[in-house]
C-alpha cells in the first residue's frame, strides 16, 4: 500500500536531551529516523509552487 505525506521543511529541528544536542528531522527524508542525516539538503534546489516525489533511494521526480 502507498502512503503520500506531505512534508514542507527543509531541515532539521534542534533539541536538548539531558544536556545533549540532538537533531530531529523534519524533512522525512533521513534514513536515520528519528534523527537528521543531512538528506534535506536534497531539497534547497525544490522551486516554489511544484510538488516533488522522493524514492527511497533518494532520486526525486516532479509529480504532474
Amino acid at each position: 500500500m502507498a502512503r503520500l505525506v506531505r512534508k514542507e521543511d527543509k531541515g532539521p529541528m534542534p533539541v536538548k536531551v539531558g544536556g545533549e544536542s540532538k537533531w530531529i528531522c523534519m524533512c522525512g527524508l533521513s534514513s536515520n529516523q528519528p534523527f537528521c542525516d543531512g538528506s534535506h539538503k536534497k531539497t534547497l534546489d525544490e522551486q516554489a509552487g511544484k510538488v516533488y516525489v522522493y524514492n527511497r533511494d533518494g532520486t526525486r521526480t516532479e509529480a504532474h
